[in-house]
């Protein structure tokens, strides 16, 4: 098993976030992570790549033992994983191709004639080998998101986290980008995906976990997947009223102390 989590608790500081997860995942398998907003499917990711402590529970990725890995030892991990971010966190001050040399450099690539070579592959490999030359900002956010992926690939990674992918996308551009880690995943590596986006599961599927009420449990029916999505919808309807709610209480108080405030004046 590539990722093996038994009995894990996951905190975001002293805070538990999820309980009790168990998860197991192999080679060439797609796993999509679903949950309303702050029901801890980033922090679940983060702990795969040691950006958060696994405190309770065993949980090992890649032969990595993460319960008593030291921080020491985290970029010998990393440089196994192909992280995806939503925001893409591009370098905005180079070209794509600097971007990538950059990254491939500072994992250990000495090597100029290598580099160029596993820059082209990986630009070739996402339908991006004629873009080398451009700035993220003169990018479509679909064509940056690419450049992400191409930047995780470096490596020839066993493992690819992608933390909502999609979520910046148009439907359309959020969709081919799927359908490309799925060939990624095809050709041998491990994909775990978070989305909010119930269709790409139509379209491409995979394993299914949601976390909901601080669990982490498995969705094996397509019914159960639909319902899934639905109350997850609902859930963040709700807060966002509540959140509206809030705020306007907040302003209100606020504009009454300042009415207060001027008539004691």
């Amino acid at each position: 098993m590539l990722i093996e989590y038994k009995s894990v608790n996951v905190y975001q500081e002293t805070l538990e976030v999820l309980h009790d997860v168990n998860l197991s995942v192999d080679n060439g398998e797609f796993v999509y992570i679903i949950g309303k907003v702050g029901s801890g499917k980033s922090s679940l990711l983060k702990t795969m790549y040691g950006e958060l402590p696994i405190k309770e529970g065993e949980a090992k990725v890649l032969d990595f033992t993460l319960k008593k890995m030291r921080r020491k030892r985290l970029p010998k991990l990393r440089r196994k994983l192909g992280i995806i971010f939503q925001d893409f966190q591009l370098l905005t001050d180079r070209t794509v191709e600097a971007n990538l040399r950059f990254v491939l450099q500072a994992t250990g690539w000495k090597n100029k004639h290598d580099i160029k070579n596993r820059i082209e592959d990986v630009l070739t490999q996402v339908g991006m080998s004629t873009k080398g030359y451009k700035y993220p900002n003169e990018l479509s956010g679909g064509e940056q998101q690419r450049i992400a992926i191409a930047r995780a690939l470096l490596n020839n990674p066993e493992i690819i986290l992608a933390d909502e992918p999609t979520g910046n996308l148009d439907v359309e551009t959020g969709n081919k980008l799927c359908e490309l880690l799925h060939k990624i995943s095809d050709n041998g590596s491990t994909v775990i995906m978070v989305t909010h986006n119930v269709k790409l599961l139509d379209l491409y599927p995979g394993r299914v976990f949601q976390c909901i009420d601080h669990k982490f449990i498995e969705l094996t029916q397509k019914e159960n997947i639909e319902d899934a999505f639905k109350n997850i919808e609902e859930e963040e309807a709700k807060d966002s009223v509540l959140d509206n709610q809030k705020r306007i209480k907040e302003a209100v108080a606020e504009n009454a102390a300042e009415i207060n405030i001027s008539a004691k004046e």
